[in-house]
């Protein structure tokens, strides 16, 4: 008998039609001898809805009432799964947060997971019934409810699995697993059997959006084996696993892409020790993550231009950030562009291999398109490109790194 936590995202629970298919995938688990713990998220745009009404009335609102009314989507699911499960003759119960509980600490709308009290749980799986746990949310020390912040559902699910020691953790969505790119970009785009923790980890972050990061971080963390699939095609999915578990690896796993870009460049700053450090000081204080940074060679020794890019949702506050030093700094001014995307080349296989960045920059060239910043980690490399180039960058790549389907 194996351990099993099925986690159905908001599209595999949208309606009641979609509820009861989600009860009859759960049965298929169990009729194969298995234990299984469901997790569920809202239905498809409640949770927008949700977050709609609170700001509608109150612009500048408390978190704790945030949590409370947004937390509650998952909630109305979990009491309708349990019932569609036990329409089809299946024991089962909905759990809300604080009856397990599922504690995290006080950081409403973006908590992070203390512990899980799984003794009951435990208990009712002996038994044969299937908890089926509303996910997103937690209980704070403060004895609130609590939400986890986005893809919070999935990481309710890698969580519990790893408390209750689940032999996989599957993940219900509505794609069919993790492809080398995005298949509506290039049509030979295709599934992978396997992928390592790191290089999903890479890809969730580059902007892949199949996996939220935080759920694969917690997962490599605990060595909990996933499975992306999706809910309407029964095609069997992707495992993400530990590297030991694939026996050769592609030098290149798959092209990850952003369009959450922007770019920020200061004009003639001064070319010296320590103006960096003032520049990005402020920068880390306001909670602005710094991703790509490149500074130009500064030709009389005294000024150069630096460029960063950040997300594009923190690109007005940045601006207002470093505008606010020109007095300090003494740099000319200060410019930005969102017309650019971020693409990254992603593989383990990077690590034993020579010549991946040079044949992704002649791929680039061939095509005509210019590289504006460079960032690389041991498994990957990003370059940032005029937004217009998206797709032919995209395809190109593909293609060089022999990723296209037969």
């Amino acid at each position: 008998m194996g351990r099993i936590v099925q986690k159905f995202g908001g599209t595999s629970v949208a309606d009641v039609d979609r509820i009861r298919h989600v009860a009859t995938l759960v049965k298929r688990q169990l009729d194969q001898g298995d234990q299984v713990a469901v997790v569920v998220s809202a239905m498809a745009g409640v949770t927008n809805g949700l977050v709609d009404l609170v700001r509608r009335i109150a612009p500048v609102h408390d978190a704790h009432e945030y949590d409370a009314v947004v937390a509650t989507g998952e909630c109305v699911t979990s009491g309708l799964t349990a019932l569609a499960l036990q329409e089809l003759g299946i024991p089962a119960r909905s759990w809300h947060a604080w009856q397990i509980p599922f504690r995290t600490d006080d950081a409403h709308g973006r908590a992070r997971i203390l512990g899980i009290d799984t003794d009951t749980l435990e208990a009712r799986l002996a038994e044969g019934q299937v908890p089926v746990v509303a996910g997103f949310q937690g209980l704070g020390t403060d004895g609130r409810t609590t939400t986890l912040g986005r893809g919070g559902s999935d990481i309710t699910a890698v969580a519990l699995a790893a408390a209750l020691k689940a032999d996989r953790c599957d993940i219900y969505t509505d794609v069919d697993g993790v492809y080398t790119t995005d298949p509506r970009i290039v049509a030979k785009a295709r599934k992978l059997d396997r992928i390592t923790y790191e290089e999903m980890l890479e890809m969730a972050s580059q902007g892949a959006k199949v996996l939220h990061t935080r759920s694969v971080e917690l997962a490599m963390n605990q060595r909990v084996r996933l499975q992306v699939l999706s809910s309407f095609t029964g095609a069997s999915g992707t495992m993400v696993v530990d590297e030991d578990e694939i026996v050769e690896h592609q030098v290149v796993s798959g092209i990850a892409y952003s369009r959450d870009e922007a770019k920020i460049t200061v004009i003639k700053i001064a070319d010296r020790p320590g103006v960096a450090a003032r520049l990005f000081g402020p920068l880390a204080e306001a909670g602005i993550n710094v991703d790509m940074i490149v500074q130009g060679a500064s030709e009389d020794g005294k000024t150069a231009d630096l460029t960063f890019t950040v997300v594009k949702g923190d690109a007005d506050r940045a601006l207002k950030a470093v505008n606010a030093l020109k007095g300090d700094l003494g740099f000319a001014a200060v410019v930005h562009d969102a017309s650019v995307v971020k693409i990254s080349v992603i593989g383990v296989g990077m690590r034993s291999h020579a010549g991946v960045a040079a044949k992704m920059f002649q791929a680039l060239a061939d095509r005509g398109i210019n590289l504006q910043a460079i960032s690389t980690s041991e498994i990957k490399i990003s370059v940032l490109v005029a937004e217009e180039y998206t797709e032919l960058a995209i395809r190109a790549l593909h293609a060089a790194y022999g990723l296209d389907a037969a």
